[in-house]
């Protein structure tokens, strides 16, 4: 994921909104007690997710893949009074850690987690989603896509992680199921005529696709 040099990634963070105390003590819990830490969001990514957020000022969000929790924070940050996220993990193994910092963050009544197979818990929530993020299994990438497409409202934001997969993509060596599985999304995205696309090269690769 390293596609920009240390300085210059240093110097973004140096000239970003600080990140919260919440979560600066989220971040070096996940470093201290869970694996593949890797995984976390972090601050520039998080920062990213908490503007597009607060200039949607969605109702209703949907991330897919929790971890810790770092990400879901940042989403609902920009959530309007009302506003619900509503994010799905398969490892209930994270829960205390994730219920632990929702709380922390004030957000455990806006924030609704949900523990299980999210190809099963998505259909259930009948929810118009003003905002996606997609952050699981990505071999699942493209049945999360069409899960959730026709509950996104017009102008709704879907937003895809890990896209540039440490820069696997660009590699036909690797043939492996999660790379071959994330270039087929990308791929479909692209023909996909009811949406407009920008791959950011922002940490592991971010698309942003807006609902036309």
């Amino acid at each position: 994921m390293d596609f920009i040099s240390p300085e210059i990634e240093d110097y973004a963070l140096q000239h970003s909104s600080p990140e919260s105390d919440v979560l600066q003590s989220l971040n070096r819990e996940t470093h201290a007690r869970v694996l593949y830490a890797r995984m976390l969001s972090g601050h520039l990514q998080g920062k990213f997710l908490e503007m597009i957020s607060s200039m949607l000022s969605p109702k209703r969000i949907l991330e897919i893949g929790t971890y810790t929790g770092y990400s879901a924070i940042n989403l609902a940050k920009g959530l309007c009074p009302d506003g619900i996220l509503h994010t799905i993990d398969v490892n209930d193994e994270l829960e205390g850690i994730i219920r632990k910092s929702f709380t922390k963050a004030g957000l455990s009544e806006s924030i609704h987690l949900h523990l299980g197979n999210a190809l099963d818990i998505i259909p259930q929530l009948k929810e118009i989603w003003d905002l996606v993020f997609i952050d699981a299994d990505k071999e699942n990438y493209r049945r999360y896509y069409e899960l959730i497409f026709e509950r996104v409202r017009p102008g709704g934001i879907i937003i895809a992680d890990n896209v540039l997969w440490s820069g696997k993509v660009l590699d036909e060596a690797y043939q492996d199921a999660e790379t071959r599985a994330i270039r087929a999304f990308n791929q479909f995205v692209m023909q996909d005529n009811r949406v407009e696309n920008l791959l950011l090269p922002i940490r592991d690769g971010l698309m942003i696709i807006r609902k036309k």
